[in-house]
C-alpha cells in the first residue's frame, strides 16, 4: 500500500451549498476510509462532521459514498481502492444534507410508521404458545439482518433520482413489509397498501439495492418481487379476481 493517499471530501460551506476540499493523509494496512477521515478529522480538519458509531459494520451510521458508490466507511478497505488517484467521500445524495458527510435520514424512520404493524394470529395452544414451520421461519431470517444503514434507498432510483419520497417506501421499507408479510404468524393484510401508499408498482428491479447491500440481503429476487406477485394476484390477474367472485365468502 501506497505510503500516503489524497483524499477527496465534500465539505458544507456556510449559508449552504458545498464542494469536495483534497486532504492528504498517510495510509497503512488495514486501514478502512473510516480510518483515513477520522485521521483527517484529528490532524487536518477538527469541524470536519462524519456520523459513526460502531466502526464495526453493524450500526449502519457511517454510510457515504466512495467513489461514487453508496458503501459502509467502516467496511472499505482502502488496500481495495485505486490510491494512486484521490479517493471522493462524499454523503448520500438521497437525503438532505445536514453538514459534510452527514446526512438527515429522519425520513425513513417517519416512513416506518406507514406500516402496518405486525399483528399475529390466536395462539395454537391453551399455553399460548404458537406452532410454526421451521421453513416458514427461516424464510424471513434473512430480513432480520438489515443494520438499517439505508445504502439500498441511497441507491434507489425512485427516491434518489426522482423524489417521491412522498409515494414510495423504498427498498429497506419493502424489505420490512416482507418481513412481515411472510412471518408465519402475521395476520395483517398490507397488499392494499403495497399497491397504493407504498407505491411498490415504482419499483422496476434493476436490483441496485441488493448490490449495495452489506449485510448481503437479497432484496430484490426474495423479498420485493414476492411481494409484487401478491398486488399482482390479488388486483391483476383475471382469473384469480373471477375465482374470488363465485368463491364463497368467509
Amino acid at each position: 500500500m501506497r505510503d500516503q493517499a489524497t483524499f477527496q471530501i465534500w465539505r458544507t460551506q456556510r449559508g449552504g451549498g458545498g464542494g469536495f476540499r483534497n486532504y492528504t493523509t498517510a495510509v497503512a494496512d488495514g486501514m478502512v476510509v473510516l480510518d483515513a477521515i477520522h485521521q483527517i478529522q484529528a490532524e487536518q480538519a477538527n469541524d470536519l462532521a462524519v456520523r459513526w458509531n460502531c466502526k464495526a459494520g453493524r450500526c449502519g451510521s457511517c454510510s457515504a459514498e466512495v467513489n461514487g458508490e453508496p458503501k459502509l466507511m467502516c467496511m472499505t478497505r482502502l488496500n481495495e481502492l485505486p490510491l494512486e488517484e484521490p479517493v471522493t467521500v462524499e454523503p448520500m445524495r438521497a437525503f438532505p444534507p445536514v453538514k459534510d458527510l452527514v446526512t438527515d435520514v429522519s425520513w425513513n424512520f417517519r416512513v416506518k410508521t406507514r406500516i402496518r404493524p405486525f399483528k399475529p394470529r390466536p395462539p395454537d395452544d391453551p399455553d399460548g404458545t404458537w406452532r410454526m414451520a421451521q421453513a416458514d421461519v427461516d424464510r424471513v431470517q434473512e430480513f432480520r439482518k438489515c443494520i438499517e444503514c439505508f445504502l439500498c434507498q441511497d441507491v434507489c432510483h425512485v427516491l434518489r433520482d426522482h423524489h417521491l419520497n412522498d409515494e414510495f417506501i423504498g427498498p429497506r421499507y419493502l424489505v420490512h413489509v416482507a418481513a412481515l408479510e411472510m412471518h408465519p404468524l402475521d395476520t395483517e393484510d398490507r397488499v392494499e397498501d403495497l399497491r397504493r401508499a407504498h407505491g411498490i408498482g415504482y419499483c422496476n428491479i434493476t436490483k441496485c439495492c441488493t448490490k449495495v447491500c452489506p449485510e448481503h440481503i437479497t432484496i430484490t429476487d426474495n423479498a420485493i418481487i414476492p411481494l409484487k406477485e401478491r398486488v399482482v394476484d390479488e388486483f391483476y390477474d383475471p382469473l384469480g379476481r373471477l375465482l374470488k367472485v363465485f368463491s364463497p365468502r368467509s
